[in-house]
C-alpha cells in the first residue's frame, strides 16, 4: 500500500528562535506554531481553540527563520510529519513533529525580528529542497488571505 506524509499549516511562531549547529555544521531550530480553529460548542457559542505543533527547520531554512522571524510571526509551512520513540525511566515516549521542507514568511514590513529589504506585502520561500538554495519572492497583497476565506 502506498504512503502520502504532508503536512500544511499556517500559523504563529510560539518562541523566540533559537538557532543551533550540529557537529557536521547543519543548522537547527526546533520550534512549535499555533494553529487556531473556531468551532461551536455544544452551547453554539464560537469559541477559539488553540493546537501547538512542534516543528524543525534544517540548514538555510533554519538561518533564514532565525534571522526574519521571533515569537507570534506568521508562517506558513509544508513538511512531513516524523515520530521520534525512545524510553526513559523504564517507560516508552514518544513524539510526534513537522520536519519542515518549505517555507513562507507571511506579513508586511516590519513584522519580525531582522532586516526586513522585502517590499510591503511580499512573501517569501525558502526551501532547502532547492538545489542552489535560493530564496523565491512573490509578490501577495496584505488582503489576499483572509482566515474565514480559507475552506480549512
Amino acid at each position: 500500500m502506498a504512503s502520502y506524509n504532508r503536512v500544511i499549516l499556517l500559523g504563529n511562531l510560539v518562541r523566540d528562535i533559537e538557532l543551533r549547529y550540529t557537529n557536521s555544521r547543519v543548522a537547527i531550530c526546533e520550534n512549535a506554531v499555533a494553529v487556531n480553529e473556531k468551532r461551536k460548542n455544544a452551547a453554539g457559542e464560537w469559541v477559539d481553540e488553540t493546537s501547538f505543533i512542534d516543528v524543525t527547520f534544517f540548514g538555510r531554512t533554519a538561518e533564514v527563520v532565525s534571522e526574519y522571524l521571533s515569537k507570534g510571526s506568521p508562517i506558513f509551512i509544508e513538511g512531513r510529519m516524523k515520530q521520534d520513540r525512545w524510553e526513559k525511566d523504564g517507560q516508552k515516549r514518544s513524539k510526534l513533529y513537522v520536519i519542515v521542507d518549505r517555507m513562507q514568511l507571511i506579513g508586511t514590513k516590519g513584522e519580525g525580528k531582522g532586516p526586513s529589504q522585502k517590499p510591503q506585502g511580499a512573501t517569501q520561500r525558502f526551501s532547502d529542497s532547492d538545489p542552489n538554495m535560493s530564496m523565491h519572492v512573490s509578490e501577495v497583497s496584505d488582503d489576499a488571505f483572509v482566515a474565514e476565506d480559507m475552506p480549512f
